[in-house]
Formats: C-alpha cells, sequence, structure tokens
C-alpha cells in the first residue's frame, strides 16, 4: 500500500514568524542637534513616561552621550518647575 507523502502523519511546525523591528536610532543624531534645552517642557516630555519617569534609553533609542544630557535637562526643569518630579498623567 503506497503512502501519499503528504499524509503520512508527520506534521511539520510551521517556521516562527518574526517580527521586522525598525532600528532604533538617536534622533539628536539623525537632526543634528548639539544642545538639549531644559527650557522646553514640550520636548523634554518625549523621554518621560506616564508617571514622570525618565525612560531609558534601550527604550527611546538615544545615544549616551545624549541620554545623560536628556537626563541633566529633565532634572534641571524639574528644580525649576517646569516638569513635575511625580505625577499621575503627564501625557
Amino acid at each position: 500500500m503506497a503512502q501519499n507523502p503528504e499524509n503520512n502523519g508527520i506534521r511539520f511546525l510551521n517556521p516562527p514568524t518574526v517580527e521586522v523591528r525598525k532600528k532604533k536610532y538617536c534622533r539628536f543624531k539623525k537632526a543634528g542637534i548639539k544642545y538639549v534645552d531644559y527650557k522646553d517642557p514640550e520636548f523634554l516630555k518625549k523621554f518621560l513616561n506616564e508617571q514622570g519617569k525618565i525612560l531609558p534609553r534601550r527604550i527611546t533609542g538615544t545615544s549616551l552621550k545624549f541620554q545623560r544630557k536628556v537626563a541633566a535637562a529633565v532634572k534641571r526643569a524639574r528644580s525649576l518647575a517646569l516638569l513635575p518630579y511625580v505625577t499621575d498623567l503627564l501625557k
């Protein structure tokens, strides 16, 4: 009795779906920004979560050099009361 090779009882796993993620980039290097202005709270809010915490590099894609500048700018803006230290719904 000849078996059909398609129905021989062997099941193959489907290859896992691979999501193509966008390459993270430093928006400062791409735009040619050299100075992070602490007096612009709307721009700095892009680097904060809803509670007001600074987002890490692995999420924003910011380079180490500019992540340090962003952190310093956020801390200065907080001390001048341009940004809150803690909040419930920032965005």
